[in-house]
């Protein structure tokens, strides 16, 4: 009875952490994509972005539901955490290059998370990042507990 409800806790927490990425990288990529005048226009305004801006402007956002699609299957979900990482990841890094430049750029995360200031849009990324990272270590325990079990049965 015990070995049943920890392999149920980690499917509730696979579901609950790819939920969450899942709602964020679809309000962003809908949100830029609402607006993409706006994010291209913003984009436009980074120094080391804005020669790529029209690029880049089509690129995130579709990163971003792509991202979003990966997390919803769960065969495809370890990829999905993977590119949440490395999206994260780049956002944030990003984010503290920009500031080295220049504190007063403006968001281009469109929605919501535009209203955060630059310190706690770095902590929001964070934030996720090790959501995503705690889903990255429990997907790949799960992985390795069910392919323990497959050989065990073929003895």
């Amino acid at each position: 009875m015990l070995i049943q409800k920890k392999p149920m806790r980690k499917e509730t927490a696979i579901r609950i952490l790819s939920s969450l990425l899942i709602l964020l990288f679809t309000y962003a990529a809908l949100s830029k994509v609402a607006d993409h005048a706006v994010f291209e226009r913003q984009l436009k305004d980074f120094p080391l972005v804005e020669v790529w801006s029209n690029f880049f402007a089509w690129l995130i956002p579709l990163a971003e539901i792509f991202t979003a699609c990966f997390l919803f299957f769960p065969a495809a979900i370890l990829y999905g955490f993977y590119s949440s990482a490395i999206l994260l990841f780049g956002f944030t890094l990003f984010l503290v290059i920009m500031l080295a430049f220049d504190k007063n750029l403006p968001c281009s995360c469109g929605g919501v998370i535009s209203k955060l200031s630059w310190t706690q849009h770095i902590a929001f990324n964070l934030f996720f990042l090790l959501l995503t990272a705690t889903g990255i270590i429990i997907q790949k325990k799960r992985r390795i507990n069910n392919r323990f079990k497959k050989d065990d049965t073929l003895l």
